[in-house]
């Protein structure tokens, strides 16, 4: 995390230290961490701060100008944005920035502020210069809708910057003190995203977590899955049955359509806003020759916590209701958890083939990585360089210590896709059996790792 903090704070410090006054976007889904890059960026600087609300034009200029006027500004009570831009003291000798989060509040409702902002920093050249950072956590508005909304105005945007979910071990890196295990099945339940994790008690195990911040009716998080999905989307109702059914495995166009019952046109277009906001991936097989054995594009959840909610929660709403957080947590997600968390452990484990692959640590450099999802089973690492030679790997958490059997139906599989690999990647929670062990002595191009191995 460390390393992508620095680069993203170097990319704003570019902008800093460069002629003139720049608009730069900055964005991110929520609890990526976007207030602690601009607090860390903005220190020892001159600085004017904002937190847009939903909220008409009038009040928003009203809620503005009266932050002001409590430092002793004085302003009307509903100042246009011209006079609050110049409200702000502009020091002669240094640059100064401007921090507006949540802008979108502001721009969907107003017709004046860009312009507004744009002819502010105009005037000021020659004597002062400004960097403004425009902060949003709606990060489908701004990829699809924001160019469209403020028109000829997103010529002045000088850059942006998209602040993307931490790595594994990133997360691994702040929960120090919990085994690999337990990080593995942190990562399952919050995701890459630093604002949850400070919401689970460091030296506290996965289970007593869970259940004192997601079950517990107190809990911080308790009703935070089902809250990032009310808070960017209308009609919830219609998503959240569509999640509901992704998270109990139908995972295929024609699978929703039976269970909703909503038009297979009705989903697409919920699909698509579902995906816009990195909710929902629409997952295709790795291209190979066997093209016939391989199923078509699949839906799942991607955002870990929402999968999560809509898995176990949401489901047993009421029985929530009537129990203890240990005795739900023992009846509807102990006997499943194993499962749910192999698909975070894939995650893992190609996160890790990725380091090895950029420290040139593998036989060769692979330049495209995914899955083989076949009609009767799964490759979960498929890799290739230009040339064409591959890599193929299996990762096994359900089963902790990995069968050869489970060895074999793969290469099964890898026939099917007719993927010659010359390496072979297998990753285990806690080992391999004996055949499997043997086989790896034997097989030079046959490489066994456990997770404490990483």
């Amino acid at each position: 995390m460390a390393e992508k903090e620095g680069a993203e704070l170097q990319y704003l410090k570019r902008y800093y230290e460069a002629a003139g006054s720049q608009i730069i976007v900055l964005y991110g889904q929520k609890h990526t961490g976007l207030t602690q890059r601009t607090t860390a960026f903005c220190q020892g600087k001159s600085v004017l701060f904002y937190r847009a609300r939903p909220c008409s034009e009038r009040e928003q200029l009203f809620l503005w100008g009266n932050e002001l006027r409590e430092t002793g500004v004085r302003l009307a009570e509903y100042p246009s944005y011209s006079e609050l831009f110049q409200a702000f003291y502009l020091k002669q000798t240094e640059k100064n920035v401007i921090i507006i989060e949540e802008f979108q509040n502001i721009v969907k409702q107003s017709r004046d502020f860009m312009p507004s902002l744009i002819h502010f920093l105009h005037a000021g050249e020659g004597s002062c210069r400004i960097m403004v950072l425009l902060c949003s956590t709606a990060i489908g508005w701004i990829e699809s809708s924001m160019v469209g909304k403020i028109g000829g105005a997103a010529r002045e945007i000088s850059g942006f910057l998209k602040i993307k979910e931490q790595s594994f071990f990133d997360m691994v890196r702040y929960f120090t003190e919990s085994t690999r295990t337990q990080q593995v099945e942190t990562y399952a339940v919050l995701g890459g995203f630093p604002g949850l994790w400070e919401h689970f008690e460091k030296g506290l195990s996965v289970r007593e977590n869970i259940c004192r911040f997601i079950l517990s009716e107190n809990g911080f998080l308790h009703e935070e899955a089902p809250g990032l999905v009310a808070r960017q989307l209308r009609e919830t109702g219609v998503y959240d049955t569509i999640l509901a059914a992704l998270a109990g495995g139908r995972q295929k166009l024609n699978e929703l359509y039976l269970h909703t019952g909503f038009s297979r046109a009705k989903i697409s277009v919920y699909l698509k806003n579902l995906m816009e906001l990195e909710i929902v991936e629409k997952v295709f097989s790795f291209d190979t020759e066997g093209r016939e054995h391989t199923r078509k594009g699949v839906y799942r959840i991607r955002n870990h916590l929402i999968a999560f909610y809509f898995r176990y929660v949401y489901p047993h709403l009421s029985r929530l209701a009537e129990m203890e957080p240990e005795d739900f947590y023992e009846t509807y997600i102990a006997p499943d958890f194993r499962r749910f968390v192999s698909g975070s452990f894939v995650e893992v484990c190609r996160e890790y083939m990725g380091y090895l692959n950029e420290g040139k640590q593998l036989p060769f450099v692979y330049t495209r990585m995914g899955e083989w999802a076949g009609k009767i089973g799964d490759i979960d690492i498929a890799a290739q360089d230009e040339e064409g030679h591959t890599i193929i790997g299996l990762c096994s958490w359900e089963k902790p210590v990995m069968p050869y059997e489970d060895y074999e139906w793969m290469l099964f599989c890898a026939r099917k896709a007719r993927l010659a690999a010359e390496e072979i990647y297998l990753f285990a929670a806690e080992g391999f059996d004996r055949m499997l062990m043997q086989e790896a002595e034997e097989k030079k191009n046959l490489h066994l790792i456990d997770l404490h191995s990483f």
